[in-house]
């Protein structure tokens, strides 16, 4: 029998459709990091809206407003994701992104236009906040182990690649009439938006949050589908029930909503250890500096280097294309290299590109100013090649799946309000301190080392599953996890089960039952048989896993 298709696809083919949705709302989310550094400082906008001229302040507000907005969207999934579902919210978010656009390029002289304006950046935000908290989770449940780390990469690979885009469409626009100038790169974005919504509605929800609703036929459908199996086939039956074990376990099966306490847990599961390690990322991402240097490149020639408008813009787009070109590094290298290296990496990188930036700038001399240059370019390089899409990965695959939606929407949370206040304080340090912004940056990336080389577990080439057991094991031998994840191997789906006992994620019974799956549906079908003579096994069903955020991977059967 042949799988079963959405979108007319099955297969490789709908999953390649299923990642590249969920890429174009990253594409988007870069697009709009962007555009706006292009035509905050340019005369047209400027003259437009008033209170931007020349004010620093109002310039990193109408920036920075976004953020909220984002960080809105972001809480609003924490509250009513699990309830929604991962495809819902992320169509949801992008035409609320839609009707932010139009708000903003609506903006008429002499009738407010810059609250319209303002409230349009919040919208719009406010529909980017979803889809941020919601894609990096629909993607990671729906791939493979094997590629998951490079779907995921490669969706906060393309961050730079929308913001690449938005760079030169705003220079240019540049060359264009007053309202071209800022209505266009704007009004572009609804491309984007429509091309996210439309094949979304066609496309499957992510077979985990439908096996936390008990929706099992529909899980086994998608699970057919996305890899191309068949709907009662050996293989489509084995993922369902690794699945439904981890739920069971973590008393998450058929749970509309996880309740927010499961966020604070401690024990095997450590629920709150990784809430903090992926919501960490997101933070570290921020105040390391990128936005500092993506949102405001242009401003930042003009200001520090003393570099023209259509020079600093021509600049920032040269920038872009070299982030662009780096962001595919980690594409390659993601599970050769693992998730540590890349971040120690790119912390070292950044840190010495922000000694050079620094420097650079001290001695006050136009001339020697431009050597910053070269650490603002080094400096997006490294960020490109590790930290723009480790903190969109980490947060997803960290996170177990009974809290992993409302884990991610906490870290999207943490990263959008950092987002924010750095947003919002960078044109103030650079107009105040000048070179000590750039050193404050190159601080705040040196902390992150130790931090990441003592705190984070590697999570390479480990199924979501495999990482419940790293920190069972860390918890139980009292080791830390980083040594927990370098001693336990790499399993198969059939090792799980054994590796989740000897750790004590199932609790067996003196009579060796207990702790195995019992998929729901197929119980209720035989519970009508239960009374005759006819069967001659029944499966055994443990609640008393529930605690332990794991369950058996495979049935076992007893005598009546």
């Amino acid at each position: 029998m042949a799988p079963p298709k959405f979108l007319g696809l099955s297969g490789r083919p709908l999953s390649l459709a299923v990642s590249t949705v969920a890429t174009t709302g990253f594409l988007l989310f870069g697009y709009d990091q962007g555009v706006m550094s292009g035509i905050i400082t340019a005369p047209a906008f400027n003259n437009f809206f008033t209170e931007t001229k020349d004010n620093s302040t109002m310039q990193g507000l109408i920036t920075a407003i976004y953020e909220i907005g984002c960080l809105v969207g972001a809480m609003f999934v924490l509250w009513t994701g699990d309830l929604l579902g991962r495809r819902k919210n992320i169509m949801i978010g992008a035409a609320i992104m839609a009707i932010g656009v139009i708000i903003q390029v609506t903006c008429q002289a002499g009738s407010s236009p810059f609250a319209q304006l303002f409230v349009g950046r919040v919208v719009m935000g406010f529909g980017n906040g979803m889809n941020t908290s919601t894609i990096p989770t629909y993607q990671a449940e729906c791939s493979k182990t094997s590629n998951r780390g490079l779907l995921i990469c490669i969706e906060g690979g393309v961050i730079a690649f929308g913001t690449l885009i938005a760079y030169w469409i705003d220079y240019g626009a540049s060359y264009g009439p007053d309202d071209l100038v800022w209505r266009f790169p704007i009004a572009f974005q609804l491309i984007f938006a429509i091309f996210i919504v439309i094949p979304m509605w066609y496309l499957p929800e992510s077979p985990r949050w439908l096996l936390s609703h008990g929706r099992t036929e529909d899980a086994d459908k998608v699970i057919a589908a996305i890899r191309g199996y068949e709907i009662d086939g050996p293989e489509t039956i084995q993922e369902r029930n690794l699945i439904v074990d981890s739920l069971r376990a973590s008393g998450g099966f058929g749970q509309k909503s996880t309740p927010f306490k499961a966020l604070f847990t401690g024990g095997k599961t450590q629920h709150f250890r990784r809430l903090l390690l992926g919501s960490s990322s997101q933070i570290m991402q921020q105040v390391g500096g990128c936005n500092a240097v993506i949102y405001y490149f242009p401003i930042l020639f003009q200001e520090s280097i003393g570099e023209t408008h259509n020079m600093s813009l021509l600049l920032g787009g040269v920038n872009m294309i070299i982030y662009s070109i780096f962001a595919t590094v980690s594409w390659f290298v993601i599970e050769r290299v693992g998730r540590r290296r890349l971040f120690l990496i790119g912390s070292v990188g950044q840190c010495l590109s922000m000694v050079i930036t620094f420097s650079c700038l001290i001695p006050d001399d136009p001339m020697k100013a431009r050597g910053a240059a070269v650490g603002l370019f080094t400096y997006i390089a490294f960020f490109g090649a590790t930290w723009l899409p480790l903190p969109w990965l980490y947060p997803a695959e960290v996170n177990p799946i009974r809290t992993r939606g409302k884990a991610n929407a906490v870290s999207t949370c943490a990263n959008w309000m950092f987002n924010f206040l750095i947003v919002m304080v960078t044109p103030i340090m650079v107009d105040k301190i000048g070179w000590g912004t750039y050193l404050f940056f190159a601080c705040m990336n040196a902390c992150f080392i130790p931090i990441i080389y003592f705190f984070y577990p590697e999570t390479a080439r480990r199924s979501l599953e495999e990482i419940d057991i790293i920190f069972a094991k860390g918890y139980s031998d009292k080791i830390s996890y980083v040594k927990a994840a370098k001693e336990l191997p790499h399993l198969a789906p059939e090792e799980i089960e054994s590796y989740a006992n000897q750790y004590g994620l199932v609790n067996r019974d003196t009579n060796g039952e207990g702790g195995n799956r019992h998929d729901e549906e197929k119980s209720r079908n035989r519970s009508d048989q239960s009374d005759s003579d006819t069967p001659a096994h029944v499966d055994v069903v443990d609640e008393r896993g529930v605690e332990s955020g794991f369950g058996d991977g495979i049935n076992t059967k007893t005598e009546r």
